[in-house]
């Protein structure tokens, strides 16, 4: 029996301590726990220290996990709560995601003051963002606007815009919805034409694979759906080799016993780009994410690929 509160492990900004506290509260709920029960340690982490550079050149989404990882492998957290589309795809040996929260909106949200929608930018205005994917997707739909990096907390990236470092943004519906800001959305981007990053909008929950005190705590709040959605995302990053340095987008969608995948891959100026779809049975989703990703990578031809790193 678990004399100790479990150690929560999580990174500060406002964002992840509300996905902290979402998975606390719906633990308590489901073993009838008190908040004691549960500590919630914030780390720090080089992806959160360093903002003035893309995340590309500074060694990609490891930055965001690297210090919280080491903490779940010594034993000094149970386990950590994370933003699924910042990990990457494979995890450091004895560790795995056990869970995942119910899925919000993975659509991307666009934000500006100057215009309602993206269509209706005029040119040449300016768009901030430090996700290479939607940098690629804002150059294939609109390539008469410019892109510059824009990174930081969203609170950050609002107050920039509003400064008037660049005249729209675009960030994850789901964040916004999680703060309790989906008003500040001015457009709320078609997945069809503006596809989401794999995993965008799902929570996991990271563990340390031989702790089988800690999977039974978090498997009846794993949601099934979300944990098969995103596993098929995620084989599809992998065979993409998919990191912050490639336009990689793609969601899955299930219903009842089935799923269905939808990928695309740009070159960084969004001229060039292939896209992919897949379905099956629900319980293929890494082999659906797998195919798709071998299919749409021998599509593309090796050349394609020679400008990523």
């Amino acid at each position: 029996m678990q004399t100790k509160a479990y150690r929560i492990g999580t990174r500060g900004s406002p964002l992840a301590l509300a996905q902290a506290a979402e998975t606390r509260a719906r633990l308590m709920l489901a073993h009838g726990l008190p908040e004691e029960a549960f500590e919630i340690v914030v780390l720090s982490t080089q992806g959160d220290r360093i903002t003035n550079r893309p995340l590309s050149e500074i060694g990609g989404k490891g930055l965001f996990t690297a210090e919280i990882e080491s903490q779940l492998l010594s034993g000094d957290l149970d386990f950590a709560v994370h933003s699924s589309k910042d990990m990457a795809t494979r995890l450091p040996e004895g560790l795995e995601i056990m869970a995942y929260l119910p899925r919000e909106d993975f659509r991307d949200a666009f934000v500006s003051h100057l215009a309602p929608s993206l269509a209706q930018m005029p040119i040449g205005a300016m768009v901030g963002t430090a996700s290479l994917r939607r940098q690629a997707l804002v150059r294939k739909l609109r390539p008469d606007l410019q892109v510059k990096i824009f990174r930081g907390l969203v609170d950050t990236r609002l107050r920039k815009l509003a400064d008037g470092d660049a005249d729209a943004t675009l960030l994850a519906y789901a964040g916004l919805k999680r703060l309790g800001k989906p008003e500040v959305a001015t457009e709320i981007l078609d997945p069809a034409i503006f596809p989401p990053a794999p995993a965008q909008g799902a929570i996991c929950l990271e563990a340390r694979t031989d702790n089988s005190a800690v999977r039974a705590l978090l498997a009846p709040i794993n949601d099934s759906d979300t944990f098969a959605a995103v596993s098929c995302e995620r084989a599809f990053l992998e065979v993409l080799d998919g990191s912050c340095r490639t336009p990689i987008a793609g969601y899955a969608r299930i219903e009842a016993d089935r799923l269905q995948f939808s990928g695309m891959i740009l070159t960084p100026d969004g001229q060039t780009h292939h896209s992919i779809a897949g379905d099956g049975y629900r319980s293929n989703a890494v082999d659906i994410g797998h195919r798709a990703g071998e299919a749409v990578r021998d599509a593309a031809g090796p050349g394609f690929f020679e400008g990523w790193s």
